[in-house]
Parts: C-alpha cells; structure tokens; sequence
C-alpha cells in the first residue's frame, strides 16, 4: 500500500519550473567557485545564479542529455562533491525525465564502477580528472556508458568525453531546433517515474540501491515547506553530501519555498566560511556541532577564573530558558534580564561565529547528545533534531521551532504513518518510503510487508507524539548478565566528557570496551596545556598522560550509565577515522562491523 500527498505536481521538473516562473529574478544558489551562465551577455566566473538564470543552464544541459541519448528512464551518474554544478546537473536529469545515480566521490574504484554498473547508468558527470580515471580504468566494466562529462577541465581527449561547456553548447543548439524539447520531457514524467538511486553505504557486501520515485521527493518538499524551520527569505548554507539523501531532501525544500542556498562541500572551510556567508539556517550532522560545542567549552574552561564561571552561570541560565521554552512558554521578568545579560556575554560571540544572522540548524544522520543540544538552544541558535533514513528519502520526523523536546527527533512530517513493533522496532508508512531496493526483491521483502510497513531496523519509542530513538536494532548487544546495552546513547555522552575524543566504538563481549580516536585540533591544545605540544598525533595517542586522562572520563562515564553498560577498558587508535579509509560513511557515520573487523587484534587485547 501507498500513502501519498496531491501536491498539484507530478515531479521535481514541474515543482523547479513553478518555482522558476514564481520568482525568475530571485537569487538561488551562490557558492565560491567559478559558475558559468547561459545569460544573454555570455557572463562566465559570477558567483551566483537566479532562477531563471538556473533554469536556463538547467535546460540547456537537459537538452545535452537528450542529444547524447538518455531516453526517458534513463540512469545518469554524478560523482562529484557537493557544488553548485551537481545540483544544475541534477535538475538537469530531472527535467531529461532521466534518474539520478548518486556517487560520492571518495568512493572507492571497485565499489563505483559497481553502483555505475548495476544501475545501468548511460552517462556519467563525473567532478574532476581523479573521478574521471576513477572510471575509466574499469571502462570495460561498464557497458551501458557512453559519454563521461566532467564539472572541472581535464585533459583528456578520448572519445566519450566532454566538459560541461561542451554539454552546454551542445544542448543550446538542439534547443534552437526543438525550443519545446525540455517542457515536453518533463510534461511525460509521472509521480512514480524513478528520480533517482541512492545507494546506502554498507558495512558488508556491496552498496545496494534505494529506489526513490519522484513522489517521493514532492511528498517531502510539502511536508518540509510547512515547518517553519526553513523560510522563502532565507539564506542557506549547504555543506551536506548532496550524494546523500539528506541533501537531496534540502534541495526539495529549496525547490518549494524559493529560498537561496550558498553552495560549498568543503568541511574544512565551513567555520571560516561562515562569517562571511552570514547565512540564516543550515543542517548538518552531529559531529560538526560536537566539535563547535568543545572548542567553545574548551576556549572558556581554559582562560579559567571569571571567564570560566561566567560560562557556566550563562548556560546555566540558558538550560532554565530552553526548559521555558520545550513547554511552549518563553522568559519573563528577572530570568529574561540574566539572560539578556548571559547573551551578550557568552552567547553573542557563538552566535557571531555562525555569521550573526543563523535562526536555526538542522541535525540528522546520527544521535546527537542532549548536552550538545541544549547548549545551543541556549545560546539563541537552535538545533531541531530529525531522523530518516535513505529509504524514507530522510526527512520523516523533526523537531520544530514551536514545538520541541531535547532527546528526541521530533514528530512525525505530513501524514507520515508510525508504530512501535513489539520488539521496539520502527515502522513507517507514508508518501516518503522508497519503491524498493534496485534488482534486489528479497531485501525488499524484508524490509517492506505486505501493508506497506517498512522496517527501519531502528528502535525506539513514542512519548506524547515525539520519537525517542535508543539505538539501531542490530548494533544492541546483550552481556553475559542478559542486559542489553545501547552503544550510541554511550558513545555521544562519552564525547561531551572529554572533548579531546574525536570518534567512540562501545564494543560488547561479556562485558563493555572501547575504540576511541582523538580530534587532533583539540588535541592540539590540550597538550600545549599539559607540556607535550612537541609530540605526534600517534606518540600522543600512546603516551601515559593521555591514557590517564581520557581513563578520567571513562570513569566520570561509568559513574553516569548503568553497572552492565560500565567500560572495563578501551584502545586509544594511532590515527583518527577518515572516510578515505572506509571507516566512516561521508556524512560521518562510523562504520561499526568494518571498524571492528579492522580493529580486531586490539579489541581482542581487550578481552
């Protein structure tokens, strides 16, 4: 059975052409690089498009498509880090009547050249020259491919390949021909045509694909405009992998409300960028707020003495505001005077480094602890924790502005269907739930009954409406006393502890032990504070003081958690986690059963 919403729209083509006829002149995405346009004066290098200049190079590059022979149906690869270019190529698919192949670029080769040929993908836009070999030395392996169009130049002048100029020229020409071409590809697609192929990084055995039809995608774009978390005037600033469905979901959002999104996928620049962007809302993963949240705490617990105290009283004051605030109540009299006071001396200067205009965030793709939360809601900028899952095409419970509860990822978008099954397990039922996995019926099946139920392996509960989420089904272990223990739930509380922590694996035998990786800027200050600044990330890792000071918060962690859940003992790894090596997921996820294997001899030490 499915459950779906009448937008007025049948697909993604339709809603971006309504919103390009809504507001041609509007800006819609900026970003830092170089972005050709298809403008009357032939500008090339400007920063930014408007929806109509959008629309044009969207067109042009849909009519590329259909000259070099994506028919409707059609696969089309991006692999390419997030910029303004996947999404024009994107929408360019969309609008093609094709469907989108999702690749993160730090893909290896093997499993690429698999999600490239398992979805039967006929063309590729591939981001750079190190994408482009990526591919071309498995050519072979790849039957249904016929052209590679690459974002950034690169020499190569083998047949089949293309730049996006070329793709561009190549489209304007055949829409000079064919001036209607694009509006009658997009006018053939319905709502339960393939948009696109999402495939979910997975801890063992090959990727497997995540079949999303253009319902999808519109059921979410409604649910989300009625929010009120993101706004048509607003300015977001759009880091997520766009190879990921939570930035797939955003750019729906986008699509509906009109509002402006500044384009950049480079992690590292995000805290230097931001200042500078001043934007208004942005979403992201956990990790990203920990590390704000430690280095803030961090500076203020290190200069000590008024600063220090100053500190705690204004976050002390903040939690009593947020408390206020979760009832649906706001400060008054003397409690609105301190933290007036608390925000000019604490909070004023987190709120400057976002950029000084930021309403609120979005946090999605792994828990995010209660501490780190109500930190932020306590500073004046707001995180609406959510949850989904690639197969609900993210969005499916959040957080809201007006209604909100620390702890848990909020109600239920739209009409979205939820029950609690017996064994604590999720289910989901709504407008928003994937038409399957690609040639793969069995593991459809068993996600996916009979009464469009299906499963997300997470396990939770429902208190007032809110979701709670205790852990993922297959990662809860039980010890030898018969407890179970809920890695996640110890894992965040553990990184608010020692903010030195970079990554935390809770690994169950018989009883409980750890992996734990350092954050190295973190890391960095801390042993100038402790006279070993002219040591290594590896010989830190390894010396005494650091052992005795992270064996400090394993104790503080085991004073907060119950005695079976209690760490007997952890490793300290050489060397962080990093999505190159495969040990966590691009939106940064730890791959537990790939860690764990990989890390076996030193949990083994362990027990």
């Amino acid at each position: 059975m499915t459950v779906t919403v009448d937008t007025g729209h049948r697909s993604i083509g339709q809603l971006f052409v309504a919103q390009v006829a809504k507001n041609p002149t509007g800006r819609a995405f900026s970003g830092p690089a170089p972005i050709t346009t298809t403008t009357a004066d032939g500008a090339i290098g400007t920063t930014s498009l408007t929806w109509q200049e959008t629309a044009d190079q969207v067109f042009a590059l849909a009519a590329g498509l259909v000259e070099l022979g994506v028919n409707p149906g059609d696969r089309v690869g991006i692999a390419s880090g997030t910029r303004v270019e996947w999404i024009l190529a994107d929408l360019a698919v969309m609008c093609a009547g094709g469907a989108t192949t999702t690749i993160y670029p730090t893909t290896e080769a093997g499993d690429a050249a698999f999600i490239l040929a398992d979805s039967g993908s006929v063309v590729l836009f591939a981001e750079d020259a190190a994408q482009l070999a990526k591919f071309q030395e498995r050519i072979d392996d790849l039957p249904d491919l016929r052209a590679i169009v690459t974002f950034e130049p690169v020499e190569d002048e083998s047949d089949g390949v293309l730049s996006l100029a070329d793709l561009l020229d190549r489209g304007s020409e055949r829409l000079i021909a064919e001036p209607t071409l694009v509006e009658e590809r997009i006018a053939g697609i319905g709502p339960e045509d393939l948009a696109t192929l999402i495939y979910t990084s997975g801890t063992t055995g090959r990727p497997k694909g995540v079949r999303l039809v253009h319902a999808n995608w519109i059921w979410e774009s409604e649910a989300q405009a009625s929010l009120g978390i993101i706004e048509q005037h607003d300015l977001q600033y759009l880091w997520l992998p766009m190879a990921h469905s939570f930035g797939k979901v955003l750019l729906c959002a986008q699509l509906t409300l009109g509002f402006e999104s500044y384009v950049d996928g480079r992690v590292d620049k995000i805290v230097e960028s931001l200042p500078h962007v001043k934007p208004t809302v942005m979403a992201g993963v956990p990790r990203i707020y920990e590390k704000v949240y430690n280095r803030v705490r961090g500076m203020a617990q290190d200069k000590g003495g008024a600063t220090w105290k100053i500190f705690n009283w204004a976050l002390g004051v903040g939690k009593q505001v947020v408390a206020l605030r979760e009832q649906g109540k706001q400060p008054s009299g003397f409690l609105a005077l301190k933290y007036a006071i608390a925000t000019k001396l604490v909070f004023s200067k987190l709120q400057e480094r976002f950029g000084g205009r930021m309403r609120g965030m979005i946090s999605g793709a792994a828990p995010l602890s209660r501490e780190v939360n109500e930190f932020f809601h306590a500073a004046g900028i707001p995180i609406y924790e959510g949850y989904g899952l690639t197969e609900t095409a993210a969005g499916a419970f959040v957080n809201l502005p007006e209604r909100f509860r620390l702890g848990t990822v909020g109600l239920p978008l739209g009409d979205l269907d939820v029950k609690i099954a017996e064994d604590g397990e999720i289910l989901l039922r709504g407008g928003n739930v994937m038409r399957g996995y690609h040639h793969l019926p069995e593991e459809t099946e068993e996600v996916l009954d009979d009464d469009g139920w299906f499963h997300t392996g997470d396990i939770g509960e429902l208190e007032d409406g809110f979701l709670r989420i205790t852990d993922r089904k297959k990662d809860l272990v039980k010890t030898s006393g018969g407890k179970y223990v809920a890695p996640s739930y110890i894992e965040g509380l553990f990184k608010t502890i020692v903010p030195q922590v970079s990554q935390v694996l809770v690994h169950t035998r018989n009883y409980c032990t750890m992996l734990i990786t350092l954050d190295e800027d973190e890391m960095r200050t801390w042993a100038q504070g402790a006279g070993l600044e002219s040591l290594s990330g590896a010989e830190l890792a390894g010396h005494p003081q650091v052992r005795a000071h992270v064996q400090a918060g394993v104790d503080q962690l085991n004073g907060q958690i119950n005695r079976w859940e209690s760490i007997k003992g952890f490793v300290i790894l050489p060397q962080d986690l990093s999505v190159d090596n495969g040990e966590i997921t691009p939106s940064l996820k730890v791959r537990r059963k790939f860690v764990e294997e990989k890390y076996s001899s030193d949990l083994d030490s362990l027990y």
